[in-house]
């Protein structure tokens, strides 16, 4: 992860372990996947050119829902980060948290 990116990610890294005890990651596709044994990943992150983008696999259901989504997205929500935001840690510690307690995505 280059540049402002790198310390993103090892914020939200950090966030995430605080947020899940136990949690178990991967790496696939170059993303970090983040998961509860025997619930599925409920979490991952992606590097993209201008911005990192947080997507929960089932965020349609988190309360409020991230905000990214299309009409092919299904359950799945999303969070854009770019440089400069400002990362609502509150806000993303519930998300973690209520995505943790859900069955999640199981490849």
């Amino acid at each position: 992860m280059p540049g402002w990116k790198s310390a993103l990610g090892k914020r939200l890294d950090a966030l995430i372990v605080k947020a899940v005890p136990g949690v178990r990651k991967a790496v696939k596709w170059n993303s970090p996947f983040y998961g509860v044994q025997g619930q599925g990943w409920f979490l991952s992150f992606h590097v993209l050119t201008r911005y990192v983008k947080v997507t929960f696999f089932k965020g349609a259901a988190l309360q409020p829902p991230p905000p990214g989504a299309t009409e092919r997205s299904g359950e799945s929500r999303w969070i854009d980060l770019h440089e400069g935001d400002r990362l609502d840690e509150a806000q993303m510690t519930a998300w973690v948290k209520q995505a943790a307690a859900r069955p999640g995505w199981v490849p």
